[in-house]
């Protein structure tokens, strides 16, 4: 299993690339961008041009354009839209409803250049909110798994989990769902834990130590998993999941 430094091994999981030292605004400087800033940069560039592109209701119903999709899913209160405009440095990409639960279509964004687009973002329905009428929850929760399970063309899925909560029983489910294209390499996953400003900085260590023993149990030689401290109110967690998902795209 990899973690968001790219060069840490299972056993050493070190916590500044993940966040702990927060990723505010650079001091401006005269130096040359190393190569690490310079890819940070261009994996901010390419997110900031995310555009809508279509929207359906039921998988039959969603376009196939041929290119790498990286799916947003988690708990109708995790954050999930939030964490797309933050990467996208976009306001309203996505639009959060004022009622958790009640998003009921699958949304694709186009990134890449307008003429000559290189993936898609797919922003999936949210799930386990319980004022949301039982049928309801069950069609929208179907629509969902029949993405994560049959879809051609996904390369990664960014699962948003609440720092402050951890994997709840439906983030564990999802996780098993997807658990054998997981495993193969044929699905790339990054979690995302989200509102971690909202937590001290040992509980961000802790926090980040349970979701690698429950990503642990997920992993093989095959499989590319990434997690990280994410927050779109002091910018935790930004550039390392934008490098992760220009590169997913890069290496499909």
């Amino acid at each position: 299993m990899r973690f968001l430094d790219f060069d840490c091994k299972p056993g050493d999981f070190t916590m500044a690339a993940q966040g702990l030292m927060g990723t505010r605004n650079p001091t401006v400087s005269s130096r040359p961008a190393t190569e690490a800033e310079f890819e940070d940069r261009r994996a901010r560039a390419w997110l900031h041009g995310a555009r809508f592109l279509s929207t359906a209701s039921r998988l039959e119903e969603l376009p196939v354009y041929e290119l790498p999709e990286i799916a947003f899913v988690g708990r109708s209160n995790a954050g999930k839209s939030t964490a797309i405009n933050a990467l996208a440095q976009q306001k309203r990409l996505a639009f959060a409803s004022r009622t958790p639960g009640r998003t009921q279509h699958i949304n694709l964004f186009a990134l890449g250049p307008k003429d000559a687009p290189d993936a898609l973002l797919a922003d999936l329905p949210g799930y386990g909110y319980a004022a949301v009428a039982r049928d309801a929850k069950l069609r929208w929760q179907q629509v969902m798994a029949d993405y994560l399970a049959v879809r051609r063309d996904l390369a990664g899925v960014v699962l948003m989990v609440d720092a402050r909560h951890g994997f709840t029983d439906l983030d564990r489910r999802l996780l098993e769902f997807i658990a054998t294209r997981v495993g193969n390499g044929s699905v790339r996953l990054l979690v995302l834990l989200t509102k971690a400003d909202k937590l001290a900085r040992t509980e961000r260590r802790t926090a980040l130590e349970e979701a690698q023993g429950v990503l642990g149990a997920f992993a093989t030689d095959e499989s590319d998993i990434g997690v990280t401290l994410f927050s779109a109110l002091d910018g935790q967690g930004i550039g390392d999941a934008a490098v992760a998902l220009r590169r997913w795209v890069e290496r499909s």
